[in-house]
């Protein structure tokens, strides 16, 4: 029912508290509260149920996620600038409202084929 995601760390610190808590999917969240969403936490709990079965998903430090500590993913609409990720290697953005990619901007929409 739910996903914990953690930042990347090692030993004991693995067993603390999560850094973020999800709903496993959208469908919960519409079922628990349809009057008002938050689009941006509804974004990110899409993104992370469709990675966190094959991928490890993690906190980033300078984006929202980071997936199998090598790719660093900032969720937003098709605006969403590159101004947290433009300094980053292997930084991309996963666009909601975006019909097709270009340069280093994803559509959410195909992170649906992964599961």
């Amino acid at each position: 029912m739910i996903a914990n995601i953690y930042r990347d760390s090692k030993g004991i610190t693995r067993l603390q508290k999560p850094d973020k808590l999800f709903l496993e999917n959208t469908n919960l969240m519409f079922a628990l509260s349809s009057d008002t969403m938050n689009t941006g936490n509804m974004r990110e709990t899409f993104f992370v149920n469709q990675l966190k079965y094959q991928h490890r998903v993690e906190i980033a430090e300078q984006a929202v996620f980071f997936i199998d500590n090598r790719y660093t993913i900032e969720i937003g609409c098709k605006t969403k600038g590159r101004r947290q990720i433009k300094n980053l290697e292997n930084a991309f953005i996963a666009a909601d409202d975006l019909e097709f990619g270009f340069a280093n901007k994803i559509p959410l929409w195909l992170f649906g084929f992964l599961h």
